[in-house]
């Protein structure tokens, strides 16, 4: 208890900036307390009985208990309770709950009221150290991962090579990463958005602790709890504290001190040691060991890709089977085919489908021989191909690793030093998915087109009735699934086009524009995917024919006078298409008319079965 109580003075000591020896001096008339799963610490509107600290488990503080419930904040080990004890005997505004457990440190307000006797410099001073805090909280807000509910704790110090900085002892991030916080709010989306980036990261850290282990250069304690962190991440915790956002400067410097300093303290902690004890696992001594961002980052994307590619793939796959699915449903519905917005030749609805079913497939194919390129890694390689800082055989060894843990077949590169520089790789994933984007739009744009209506368009589907399509028009319904997926395209479209861009823009030895390469790419990527998903799900496998109208339009169109080309010639054909449009009347009675062929012959040829599946007539 002695442990956990001085602990917690550190923490607050740093909390509030007063003389650690004062506070502890000052906290050393109070008691502990042990508070049960479930327990009420206090109630909102009673009086403050006394002030605390934190030592082991959590209380949550909440207002509204006579009303709507509100959750506020959690407190953490190392955090105040109940510290406006010290300022008034006013009742509680909030209320204090701990559903787990808790033990605290409480000094009651009489023994409070005995220190200002006794000790009033001591204890004004605190007091107005106190004051100060709870106004900056009111004013600005703990600091933080962005989570559901915002955690109090105590504080700690870091320090780099610029100096030191104070961080809330509830992040697991240190001080290179708060930099980059104040440095880079650019896009607002942070590296925890993209679980699998996150995953590249800690198994490149874990394969890396590995082989610096087995050639000597990492002590095996050090390298289990790295991989114990590392595991942690790749459970799915953590990922909160990975706050950088995705522009940044600094080729990824920024990400990559983020998973060091993340896994440094989570491996700390695992080892029973406090967060920043960076004596004992350091962010860049021991879990960066002989890596770089250089080959660490591109290595970690990689691995990224080869996660995530496949998910969409399995979308693709989804959607060329909904697709073929009305093919088949429709092999039988004869419509007419159109080039220019013009009536063309008869074909099935079957047909049309199956060739949407036949495009997407195609992609799937060439997404799977693209994911052999980012098989070649550069781990090893540390800052520009050279290995400078890696032990001898480092890049074979850790390479070995990263492949037996993520079960893919990666590979060094057989150069190191253009693998450092090359985004060749990114830049035709990129353009591939540009290339999927635009076969999906021209596929959107098909349905609409087909869809539209229902009285005065094609007509010739109908889309699912998603939602109210107009706040003026009653009974409108648009087509708004092919309409995002229109607009998903547009926008890999042009993220194809920055990919492009920033990676020309790489110089000598080392491209430093991989975070937007790195941002775009998992946009795209996750984009596509949602767009597959949803356009298979909300819309083609609900799509239904009209069978009539297409039958319809088939048989009043001018388009089938081609058929005859073979028997009559073009310029009959032509004269009687001529006739057919400024009168009105059909292809089949003109043809008849003019006895330029007999009446089986036509009734043959314009056969629905014929028209679907054409077969070649000679005079």
């Amino acid at each position: 208890m002695e442990t956990i109580f001085k602990q917690a003075i550190k923490s607050v000591a740093l909390a509030i900036g007063i003389d650690r020896d004062e506070l502890k001096s000052f906290f050393r008339k109070g008691e502990t307390v042990v508070y049960g799963a479930g327990d009420w610490v206090y109630h909102e509107s009673t009086p403050r009985l006394w002030a605390g600290i934190v030592l082991e488990g959590e209380v949550e503080i909440l207002r509204g208990l006579h009303g709507p419930r509100q959750r506020v904040v959690v407190l953490d080990p190392g955090a105040l309770i109940a510290e406006g004890a010290l300022l008034d005997e006013l009742p509680h505004a909030t209320s204090a709950l701990t559903r787990q457990g808790a033990k605290l440190w409480q000094i009651s307000r009489e023994r409070l009221e005995l220190l200002r006797v006794q000790q009033p410099e001591v204890f004004y001073r605190i007091v107005a150290r106190v004051a100060r805090r709870i106004a900056e909280r009111l004013r600005a807000g703990d600091p933080g991962p962005a989570e559901d509910l915002p955690r109090v704790g105590g504080v700690r110090r870091e320090h780099d090579s610029l100096g030191e900085r104070e961080l809330p002892d509830t992040v697991y991030y240190g001080v290179q990463t708060a930099r980059a916080l104040e440095n880079f709010q650019i896009s607002g989306v942070p590296l925890r958005n993209f679980g699998h980036f996150i995953d590249g990261l800690a198994l490149v850290k874990k394969a890396a602790a590995m082989a610096n282990h087995e050639l000597g250069v990492l002590a095996a304690d050090r390298m289990k709890a790295i991989g114990a962190a590392c595991d942690e991440i790749l459970a799915g915790k953590l990922h909160a504290h990975f706050v950088v956002d995705m522009f940044q400067g600094g080729a990824g410097t920024s990400t990559n001190m983020n998973a060091n300093e993340v896994i440094a303290n989570k491996a700390l902690e695992i080892l029973g040691h406090p967060k920043g004890s960076y004596d004992v696992v350091h962010p860049n001594n021991h879990v960066n060991c002989s890596q770089s961002t250089n080959d660490a980052y591109p290595t970690a994307l990689r691995v990224a890709l080869l996660l995530i590619i496949p998910e969409l793939m399995e979308a693709m796959r989804g959607l060329s089977a909904a697709f073929r699915e009305k093919a088949g449903e429709f092999k039988d519905v004869i419509k007419m085919g159109r080039t220019q917005l013009q009536d063309a030749v008869p074909m099935t609805l079957g047909q049309e489908f199956g060739a949407f079913a036949t495009t997407i497939a195609e992609d799937i194919d060439r997404l799977e021989t693209v994911k052999t390129l980012f098989h070649e890694v550069n781990l090893g390689a540390t800052a520009i191909g050279t290995g400078i800082n890696a032990p001898p055989g480092y890049a074979p060894v850790a390479v070995a690793h990263l492949r037996r843990i993520t079960g893919m077949p990666l590979q060094t590169s057989t150069d190191l030093i253009e693998a450092t520089w090359d985004t060749g790789a990114y830049v035709q994933l990129s353009g591939l998915l540009r290339r999927l984007a635009v076969k999906l739009s021209k596929i959107c744009n098909d349905l609409r087109l087909l869809s539209s209506g229902p009285r005065a368009g094609f007509n010739e589907i109908d889309l699912p009735r998603m939602q109210p399509g107009s706040s003026i028009m009653p009974g409108k319904v648009n087509p708004v699934i092919p309409e995002v997926v229109n607009q998903i395209a547009f926008q890999v479209i042009g993220l194809d086009l920055t990919v492009t861009l920033a990676s020309e823009a790489g110089q000598l030895q080392l491209n430093v524009m991989e975070p937007v390469i790195a941002f775009d790419l998992f946009q795209m990527l996750e984009m596509l995917q949602r767009g597959c998903r949803v356009l298979e799900e909300k819309c083609v496998r609900g799509i239904t024919a009209n069978r009539e109208r297409c039958r319809e339009m088939v048989m009043n169109s001018i388009g089938i006078v081609t058929a005859l080309n073979p028997v009559i010639g073009y310029e009959a054909s032509a004269s009687i298409a001529k006739e057919a449009l400024e009168s009105g009347r059909p292809v089949y009675e003109i043809a008849l008319e003019r006895g330029l062929i007999d009446q089986a012959k036509l009734e043959r040829i314009f056969s629905l079965e014929n028209l679907m599946n054409p077969k070649f007539f000679r005079k």
